[in-house]
């Protein structure tokens, strides 16, 4: 059962990165109404818009399935690890919200503002479907991060920190929502000819605002690297996992200037969805070992 149980983990987790690029797709190339006002039947016309639409809502419904399977069978089976029971339920919890709120988009009207919330919403499932396997297989135990003793300021940090990417992932989602990626044609700043004035129309803000928001991200995640580097040296777990992180979120950078240099090119901001993903992932997972510090 537990070699079915790990098999179900790694294509449930791959099942919400899907979701999640899938549900950018959906955003970048304006197909969330490819099926028409019809939720959860699809009777648009036939198009490319379609069936891009129309993957993505199987391919969260068959996620839906797997999460599902995978919290009832890791309750069943790893329920006494502490954690397994909170996150299978949140897993649910908030693939089911972020599916009635793709949902209620489709069947009303809904502000760009309130659909900028949906790739949030799925990026907490994806972390607690990503949680989930990690403690299926044990990394704790490979890694050596039981005896990890992570100091307050440290727990603090990936707290905020934590929080604080949700904004900028919000932010993100609501430069694609009002349709903003090219709102400012150049990188990092909207126009080196002109100082940011406000006769600038709402898509600059928007864009200029998530720019110094992700920025501030990438700061605050470079001083933590730093900063761990020079605590938690010997901690392999710590100072290793962290430079992936910092990895993580430097090629977000780079990212996010390429999708204005090759004119939102469709993969390129893909490739940008699929990285916050992965950098905020990571980060729960040291939002997990930070609980655990507390309980010893």
């Amino acid at each position: 059962m537990m070699k079915f149980l790990k098999f179900l983990s790694i294509l449930s987790t791959l099942a919400m990165v899907f979701v999640l690029v899938g549900g950018a797709l959906v955003t970048k190339t304006g197909s969330g109404m490819g099926c028409g006002a019809n939720w959860p039947f699809c009777y648009g016309t036939w198009s490319m818009e379609m069936f891009i639409e129309l993957s993505h809502r199987i391919v969260s419904s068959a996620a839906g399935i797997l999460v599902l399977l995978l919290s009832i069978i890791s309750w069943r089976k790893i329920g006494h690890i502490r954690e397994t029971k909170f996150l299978a339920f949140i897993s649910i919890f908030f693939l089911v919200a972020q599916g009635l709120i793709g949902a209620a988009a489709v069947l009303w009207s809904q502000s760009d503002f309130v659909l900028a919330i949906h790739f949030g919403i799925s990026l907490i499932s994806f972390a607690a479907v990503l949680l989930l396997t990690l403690l299926i297989f044990e990394v704790d135990h490979k890694f050596d991060a039981d005896s990890l003793i992570i100091s307050s300021a440290f727990r603090r940090q990936f707290v905020w920190l934590a929080i604080y990417i949700l904004v900028v992932v919000y932010s993100g989602a609501l430069v694609r929502h009002v349709d903003s990626s090219l709102a400012c044609p150049s990188w990092p700043f909207c126009d080196s000819n002109k100082p940011l004035s406000l006769d600038y129309h709402l898509g600059q803000w928007v864009q200029m605002g998530h720019r110094l928001l992700a920025g501030i991200a990438f700061i605050w995640t470079w001083v933590l690297f730093f900063k761990i580097r020079h605590h938690y040296r010997d901690s392999r777990i710590m100072y290793y996992g962290w430079g992936i992180a910092t990895s993580l979120i430097t090629i977000q950078v780079i990212l996010g200037g390429l999708v204005i240099f090759t004119k939102a090119n469709l993969m390129i901001a893909l490739l940008h969805a699929l990285f916050i993903t992965l950098f905020f992932g990571l980060l729960c997972y040291y939002l997990l070992l930070s609980y655990r510090s507390i309980k010893r």
